[in-house]
């Protein structure tokens, strides 16, 4: 039982002791971001990381299912300007997770698929059922990748196989990704976030100092990971603009195959 909790809105927020638990509510959807959940979702991470009784957090989604990525209902033309505001709302998240000193550890059941992988690859844990499905399926609709995973798919199966997963994207099941890398323990279905919250109940007892310390040196690649996420952001607002995002969208809508033009 929780200490406390929200009970509606795009995010679910629950008190458990020094575990916050953070949930994607919108399980009709599969969890699929839209404008006021990657707004909830941020303030959310932010608000935990920044209350001195939260020692660790847990992210899952509703429903059966992590995140589907983003909503693709509520993509269309925007402006350079209007996409921008849009994609950093979403770095926003990614931020959150690597700027806060205490660890995260995502419960992923059923799809992660899009900013969906982005989001549970960005935490410090990955727990996943062995039926969760993970897919970096940006280029479903014409786009490359935000939410981090330029930096955080790499960062855990290595450049050349984050390439191709990204160029060639693939369903990859639960008990694939742990073999990869992209999961850090796979457990039963229906248990993930069971296990999920035992770790974060475990890193709660931890010293908060030191998992701060390791989760900022574990947190310097080569290249400066927030500048990636700058570079994520002006790609995606350029590949907005193209038609190959507007096809994407509408093969999407129209359930038939994308047929994409390189303009």
């Amino acid at each position: 039982m929780s200490d406390s909790s929200t009970d509606s809105g795009p995010v679910l927020v629950d008190h458990r002791g020094a575990v916050r638990l953070i949930t994607l509510n919108r399980p009709h959807l599969r969890n699929a971001i839209d404008f006021p959940m990657r707004y909830a979702l941020a303030e959310a991470i932010e608000q935990a990381m920044d209350d001195a009784d939260v020692r660790a957090l847990v992210i899952t989604g509703a429903g059966g299912a992590f995140c589907s990525g983003g909503d693709i209902s509520t993509m269309g033309p925007l402006t350079p300007d209007q996409a921008r505001t849009r994609l950093e709302a979403a770095q926003r998240v990614i931020r959150a997770i690597w700027n806060g000193s205490k660890p995260v550890v995502a419960a992923v059941e059923g799809p992660a698929f899009g900013a969906g992988a982005g989001l549970a690859l960005g935490c410090d844990r990955v727990v996943a059922a062995r039926d969760s499905s993970f897919g970096t399926t940006f280029t479903a609709v014409g786009l490359s990748g935000d939410m981090g995973i330029s930096v955080s798919l790499p960062a855990r199966i290595g450049l050349p196989a984050a390439k191709q997963l990204l160029m060639l994207p693939r369903r990859i099941g639960g008990e694939e990704a742990g073999r990869l890398g992209l999961a850090d323990s796979v457990v039963e279905p229906g248990t993930a976030l069971e296990s999920a919250l035992a770790d974060a109940d475990r890193l709660a007892q931890g010293p908060p100092l030191a998992l701060a310390a390791i989760k900022s040196q574990m947190g310097r690649p080569e290249r400066n990971r927030f500048d990636v996420l700058d570079d994520e952001v002006e790609n995606q607002v350029a590949l907005w603009q193209s038609d190959d995002f507007a096809e994407g969208v509408a093969a999407f809508k129209e359930k038939r195959t994308a047929r994409f033009l390189g303009r």
